[in-house]
């Protein structure tokens, strides 16, 4: 071909590769037309991308009218644009042959880091469109109570983390609505507590369990209790939950009264108001073991109690609303609980941080 056609340095530049093999920098250049962000700047992106997807062509063929034919182009057409690529170069990419076409040392070259500029633009399409799309989206995660104690800020932020782009809200529901927002569709995830009823269309995943404590007021002669049996507090008023039968019943220990009817001292719709009736003397309360270390004031006492089952959260979703979002919110809080979800069962319900 006689010298190499370098109409500017940026040519010269964008030889190098090919001139020194040892000294690729994969993905960052086009074929002969500088870097990619100059290339987007200068609006010739399209082009060069065109230009490295025939010479691909032409290079799996090793056939101009095949490869012509794939592209859905004329033969004359694809001859020329592979020539002006050439021209580009300064280097011959292909020798002509009886049957066909082959790569020359440089055109082999070229090969792979056409592969890899072409894979790494079709990767930045994917991503840009992606975080484009998330923008335009917000997650909302409704709760109950504490939701899933310290749990709760750990699975956030690392959600957070895998979706910049997406806005997450969190929406705090009353006793009236376990569901947290699912029931009505306002919410994508929630964070609650079962039981919750046979509903068909809820799916969820349990997180932990921890301790049911009895919460009474500190003049409550319970109060002074190391520790309380469910039967010794069987007889006292109840502050009780407005809420569906299930979680009702379950927060009043229905199942373990045999029969014996409850008494009633106040009923409430929010953790606030269940606290302050009990530091009335309106009555007393189970309470999850957390709720010590999330609502703990002067005057109230949190008494470790035996004969209760265990209460558990749970991360609960629509099975018709099963979106990547949500698929990968359960993901996260799984990975966060399997971690450190045995310090929320323990015994004492207590919650140690790594470092303690």
């Amino acid at each position: 071909m006689g010298s190499p056609y370098i109409p500017d340095a940026r040519n010269a530049v964008c030889r190098s590769p090919i001139a020194n093999p040892g000294r690729v920098i994969a993905a960052v250049y086009h074929p002969g037309i500088g870097s990619v962000r100059d290339e987007f700047y200068r609006g010739r992106v399209d082009e060069s991308l065109r230009l490295v997807r025939y010479f691909l062509a032409v290079a799996e063929e090793l056939h101009f009218r095949r490869a012509a034919a794939r592209l859905f182009v004329s033969q004359p057409t694809l001859s020329d644009q592979i020539h002006r690529l050439e021209q580009h170069l300064g280097v011959r990419l292909f020798e002509r042959t009886g049957r066909g076409v082959i790569l020359t040392p440089a055109g082999k070259e070229f090969e792979g880091e056409a592969r890899t500029v072409l894979a790494a633009w079709e990767q930045a399409v994917v991503v840009t469109r992606r975080v484009a799309e998330e923008r335009a989206q917000t997650f909302v995660i409704g709760f109950v109570a504490n939701a899933a104690a310290e749990l709760t800020p750990l699975i956030t932020r690392r959600f957070r983390d895998h979706h910049g782009g997406v806005s997450v809200e969190m929406h705090q529901y009353d006793f009236r609505e376990p569901l947290a927002g699912l029931g009505t569709g306002h919410v994508d995830v929630a964070l609650t507590r079962p039981p919750l009823g046979h509903i068909p269309w809820l799916h969820t995943e349990t997180l932990f369990t921890e301790p049911r404590v009895l919460v009474v007021s500190a003049a409550n002669p319970l109060a002074g209790r190391d520790v309380v049996s469910v039967e010794d507090v069987l007889d006292e008023p109840f502050v009780a939950w407005k809420a569906p039968e299930p979680c009702r019943d379950f927060w009043l220990a229905l199942d373990q009264r045999k029969g014996n009817p409850v008494r009633i001292g106040r009923e409430v719709v929010t953790v606030d108001e269940c606290l302050e009736s009990i530091l009335m003397d309106a009555g007393v309360a189970f309470a999850q073991a957390s709720s010590q270390r999330f609502h703990a004031r002067p005057g109230l006492a949190f008494v470790p109690t035996t004969g209760l089952p265990p209460t558990s959260v749970v991360v609960a979703w629509r099975a018709d609303h099963e979106t990547p979002l949500v698929r990968d919110f359960v993901r996260v809080a799984r990975e966060i609980a399997e971690i450190d979800g045995s310090r929320m069962s323990a015994p004492g319900g207590g919650w140690r941080s790594p470092a303690s």
